[in-house]
C-alpha cells in the first residue's frame, strides 16, 4: 500500500528531530504542494531546489526520498538556480535514491566538479529530463544507465567537443536532444555516436529565439500549409513532457543566466592541468562566459557570428541549392530564411542539415524545424552528390568474413576485394586510430641536454615501409622507424640555429635525401654512410653541401635523381646538380609574389610545377627554358602548395582557406573543386597531399584541428578526422600532412598546439582501426591490403 503524503511528510519531521535538524520551509511547501494537487485529482510533484539544502538537511532528506517510490507522490524535480553547499557524493546519492519517480533533474554541475560529472555519467540516473545546460564536459561519455530518459538538454557546453565510445549506448527513449553552442564540429563522428539513439527524433546544434526546447517552431507550420505536403506536425513529445523540461526551473535559470545576454561581462582565467586527459573542463569562472570562447575553427570564422544572430537557410545554402534542378525535387522547398541562434561549429559544415536529416530517417525536427517529405527528397539527393558514404562507391558495409569467403572464388579482382576490406574496415572505425610518434612525446628518446625533438617537416621512405625522416624547429635531421618508434640515424644542427622546411628522398638512390634550411643551408645526406652516432663527423661523400638559397622554403629531386630545385620567400627558383653538387641556375622573377612550394613531376624528369601567394599555379619545363611558363592557373586566394598526382595525370593547388582544386596537368583546366567551405582567416593556410595513389585526396589546415578526406575522382568527402589535444584548452593544427604511401587509408599529420609551451607532434592516423580498438587484432587483415591502388571501382 502507498505511504500517504501527510505520513512522508511526518517521517520527514521526526527524521529532521532525530538527526537535530529543522525541517526546511521549502520541503515542507512541497509536501504541501502536492497534498494540493492530489486533493484535486491532479499529478502530484515534488519540486525541491539544491540551493536550499545544507548538509545538515541531507539525512532528513534522503530519508525521504528512498521512501518517495512507494508513495502518493507522483513524480520528483530536482531543481538548482544558484550554488549548492552539499558535496558532490550527498547530490549523488539523492538522485539516485528515486528509481521510478524521478521527473526533471535541472543542475548546474560547476557547483560539483569534475567528480559529479562523472559519477553522473558512469552511474547513470532514473529520470525522465536532464537538464546540464553550461556543463563542462569535454567529452560527453554517460554510459550510466538513463534507461528513462526522453529529453537531454546540453546547451552552451562551451568545452563540449566530441562524444565517447560507449555514449548513449543505454539512453533507448531518448527522443530529445539540445546541444547548441557547444564546441562539437564533426558531422561523421556526431552521426556515428548519436546513430545509437534509436528513439530520437528532435534534434538541435542551433535554436530559435522564440523556442525554449527542441520542438518545432510555431512560426515554421505556417510555410509547411502553403505548400501543401502531408506532415506530422504532432510533437514527438507530447506538450506535457515538453512542459516539465523548463515549468519548474526554466523561469528561475532565466532570470540567473539570461539566454540572450549571458556573454556580457565575461571573465576568462588561466587554464587549468588538473588532467592532460579529463573528458571534463572546468577552465573559466563562471558557467555563463564561455560563449565567446575561439572555437578552435579559426579565428575569423567566428567574428561577429555568435555574440550576434546568425541567418541561416534552414534547408541548406544558396550554393547547395543551385547544385539542384527543380525538376528533381517532387514539391518546390519555399527560399524562406530562418534566423538561428546560438549556433554550434557543426551548423557551418556545408550540407550539414542535408547530412543529418539523410543519416536520421526516424529524424522529425531538426534545430527548431520540421523536417518534411520535400527536406527528406533533397537531403537524399544532395548526400548522395557530396558525400561518400563508404570508400570506393560502395553501398553496404560487409563483413571481413564474408569479403575473404567471397575472395576464395576469385569471381572478381584481387583489388576489388582489398577495397572492399578496406570499406568495410573505415566503415567501422569512425573513431580512427591516432598514434603520437614517441619520437616527439615519449620522455625516453631525448637528446643529451634533455630537450624533446620538435618536428617541422616529415617525409616517407620511397621504398621502406617502415621509415620517414624528419626535420626539426632546431635544425635537426631524424631517420627513424615509425612503425617501431627507433631513431634510425640522427644529424644535428649544422652552427646557427636553423628550421629544415625542405626534405626530399633520392628515388632510384633511396638511401640520399636532400635538407634545406630556412637560413638557406642544403645539405645531402647519405644515411648509410651516416653511423648512429651523433657526433657530425661524417666519411667522405656522407654529407654533400650546396650553395645556399635564401629563405628556403621547399626543395625537390626529379624522377632521375640528377637535378633538384629549391624556392623559398623570393620570386626566384634554384636548379642544382646532384651529381657535381653545383648551382646550374637560378630562374629570376617567375611568379609576382613569393614562390612557396616547387615540385618535379613523378615521371618526367623536366617538368616542375610552381605555387606563389600571388594566387598562380605554373607549369614549366627545363627543355624550354623556363623564360615562360607552359601555363599558367590562377585560384581566389594566394597558394600554398601544389602537388601531382602519382601518375601525374593532375595537379593538386591548395590555396588559403581550404581553396582546394584539381586540375588536369595537361593543361591547368580544372578537373574538380573540392568544395570545402572556407572560415574567412587569411592565415588559414592549406595543404593537400594524395592517399591510395590517386583515390583520395587528404586536406588540413593550420587555424584547424581537422583533416578532410574526399575522392579525388568525385570530388565526394568521406570523412573528416578531428585532431584532440592532450589536455583541456590544448587545441590542435593541422601543419603539414602526408597519405602513407605504402598503407591504404594510413597518413601522418604534423600537428601543432594552440599553447607555446607544447611542442609539435606527428601523429599517425590509421582509418582502418577505431581508436578504442586492439591493434593486434587487425595486424592480419591489414597485410591482405595491397599497398598500390588503381583508378576506377
Amino acid at each position: 500500500m502507498s505511504i500517504d503524503i501527510q505520513t512522508l511528510k511526518d517521517r520527514y519531521i521526526d527524521s529532521c528531530n532525530e538527526w537535530n535538524a529543522v525541517p526546511l520551509k521549502a520541503v515542507l511547501s512541497a509536501f504541501s504542494k502536492a497534498q494540493v494537487q492530489k486533493s484535486n485529482n491532479e499529478e502530484s510533484s515534488f519540486a525541491i531546489f539544491l540551493d536550499d539544502i545544507k548538509p545538515a538537511d541531507f539525512h532528513p532528506l534522503y530519508n525521504v526520498f528512498v521512501q518517495i517510490d512507494i508513495s502518493e507522490i507522483d513524480v520528483v524535480d530536482v531543481l538548482q538556480k544558484s550554488l549548492c553547499t552539499l558535496d558532490v557524493d550527498s547530490v549523488l546519492m539523492l538522485l539516485q535514491s528515486v528509481s521510478q519517480k524521478l521527473r526533471v533533474v535541472d543542475l548546474q554541475d560547476r557547483t560539483f566538479g569534475k567528480d559529479f560529472l562523472l559519477g553522473l555519467s558512469l552511474g547513470g540516473l532514473a529520470c525522465q529530463v536532464l537538464n546540464l545546460k553550461f556543463s563542462h564536459f569535454r567529452k560527453v561519455n554517460m554510459t550510466g544507465k538513463f534507461m528513462q530518459m526522453h529529453t537531454l538538454n546540453l546547451d552552451f557546453s562551451a568545452s563540449l567537443t566530441s562524444f565517447g565510445k560507449d555514449c548513449f549506448a543505454c539512453m533507448p527513449c531518448l527522443k530529445s536532444l539540445s546541444l547548441c553552442e557547444t564546441k562539437i564540429s564533426n558531422l561523421w563522428t556526431t552521426n556515428a555516436s548519436l546513430g545509437k539513439l534509436q528513439s530520437l527524433v528532435e534534434l538541435r546544434f542551433q535554436s530559435c529565439l522564440c523556442c525554449d526546447d527542441t520542438r518545432a517552431c510555431p512560426r515554421s507550420f505556417g510555410a509547411i500549409a502553403d505548400e501543401g505536403t502531408s506532415i506530422n506536425t504532432e510533437p514527438s513529445l507530447n506538450a506535457e513532457e515538453h512542459s516539465d523540461l523548463f515549468s519548474n526551473a526554466e523561469d528561475e535559470l532565466m532570470n540567473v543566466f539570461p539566454v540572450g545576454t549571458y556573454h556580457q561581462n565575461h571573465e576568462i582565467v588561466s587554464e587549468s592541468d588538473d588532467s592532460t586527459d579529463s573528458e571534463v573542463d572546468f577552465s573559466f569562472t563562471h558557467p555563463a562566459i564561455n560563449m565567446l570562447e575561439d572555437f578552435t575553427h579559426g579565428s575569423s570564422l567566428w567574428n561577429g557570428l555568435v555574440d550576434l544572430p546568425n541567418e541561416m537557410f534552414p534547408w541548406g545554402s544558396e550554393d547547395a541549392e543551385e547544385l539542384i534542378s527543380p525538376s528533381l525535387l517532387p514539391v518546390r522547398v519555399p527560399r524562406k530564411k530562418h534566423r538561428s541562434y546560438h549556433p554550434s561549429p557543426i551548423c557551418y559544415e556545408k550540407h550539414y542539415r542535408e547530412y543529418l536529416i539523410a543519416s536520421f530517417p526516424n529524424l522529425r525536427i531538426l534545430d527548431n524545424q520540421p523536417i518534411r517529405k520535400a527536406d527528406k527528397d533533397r537531403a537524399a539527393i544532395i548526400y548522395a552528390d557530396n558525400f561518400e558514404h563508404l570508400p570506393y562507391k560502395r553501398r553496404n558495409k560487409e563483413s571481413i568474413v564474408s569479403i575473404l569467403k567471397n575472395r576464395e572464388f576469385k569471381t572478381k579482382s584481387h583489388h576489388f576485394y582489398s577495397r572492399s576490406l578496406a570499406a568495410s574496415k573505415v566503415g567501422c572505425a569512425v573513431l580512427p586510430s591516432l598514434h603520437p610518434l614517441s619520437i616527439t612525446s615519449n620522455s625516453s628518446i631525448r637528446r643529451d641536454d634533455g630537450r624533446k625533438y620538435r618536428p617541422r617537416q616529415f617525409e616517407y621512405h620511397p621504398t621502406n615501409p617502415n621509415l620517414m625522416v624528419i626535420g626539426t624547429v632546431d635544425g635537426e635531421v631524424v631517420v627513424v622507424n615509425h612503425e617501431s618508434e627507433k631513431i634510425v640515424r640522427y644529424i644535428p644542427s649544422h652552427g646557427a640555429m636553423n628550421i629544415v622546411l625542405g626534405l626530399c628522398w633520392l628515388k632510384k638512390y633511396p638511401s640520399k635525401l636532400i635538407s634545406g634550411s630556412d637560413n638557406g643551408l642544403l645539405k645531402l645526406y647519405d644515411i648509410q654512410q651516416i653511423p648512429s652516432t651523433d657526433e657530425g663527423i661524417y666519411p667522405r661523400g656522407a654529407c654533400v653541401s650546396f650553395d645556399e638559397f635564401d629563405q628556403l622554403t621547399s626543395v625537390h629531386v626529379n624522377s632521375l635523381d640528377e637535378l633538384f630545385l629549391a624556392s623559398g620567400y623570393s620570386k626566384h627558383v634554384a636548379l642544382y646538380d646532384i651529381n657535381t653538387g653545383k648551382r646550374l641556375q637560378v630562374f629570376t622573377d617567375m611568379h609576382r609574389e613569393h614562390i612557396n612550394v616547387v615540385k618535379f613531376a613523378n615521371h618526367s624528369p623536366s617538368i616542375f610545377a610552381t605555387s606563389s601567394f600571388d594566387h598562380d599555379v605554373k607549369l614549366w619545363d627545363l627543355r624550354q627554358k623556363p623564360v615562360h611558363p607552359c601555363y599558367t592557373t590562377s585560384s581566389g586566394r594566394g597558394n600554398v602548395m601544389v602537388c601531382f598526382s602519382p601518375d601525374d595525370q593532375y595537379l593538386l593547388a591548395s590555396a588559403v582557406d581550404n581553396e582546394v582544386k584539381q586540375l588536369l596537368a595537361v593543361d591547368g583546366r580544372l578537373h574538380l573543386d573540392f568544395g570545402i567551405a572556407p572560415t574567412g582567416s587569411s592565415q588559414n593556410y592549406t595543404r593537400s597531399y594524395y592517399m591510395n595513389g590517386k583515390d583520395y585526396i587528404l586536406s588540413g589546415s593550420c587555424d584547424e584541428h581537422v583533416v578532410r578526406i574526399c575522392c579525388a575522382q568525385t570530388g565526394r568527402r568521406l570523412r573528416d578526422i578531428s585532431l584532440e589535444g592532450k589536455s583541456s584548452g590544448s587545441s590542435m593544427f593541422v601543419q603539414s600532412l602526408r597519405g602513407d604511401p605504402f598503407r591504404d587509408f594510413n597518413l601522418s599529420v604534423l600537428a601543432a598546439y594552440s599553447s607555446p609551451s607544447s611542442s609539435p607532434e606527428i601523429v599517425k592516423v590509421n582509418m582502418l582501426t577505431s581508436k578504442d580498438a586492439d591493434k593486434r587484432s587487425f595486424h592480419n587483415e591489414d597485410l591482405l591490403l595491397g599497398a598500390n591502388s588503381l583508378g576506377g571501382a
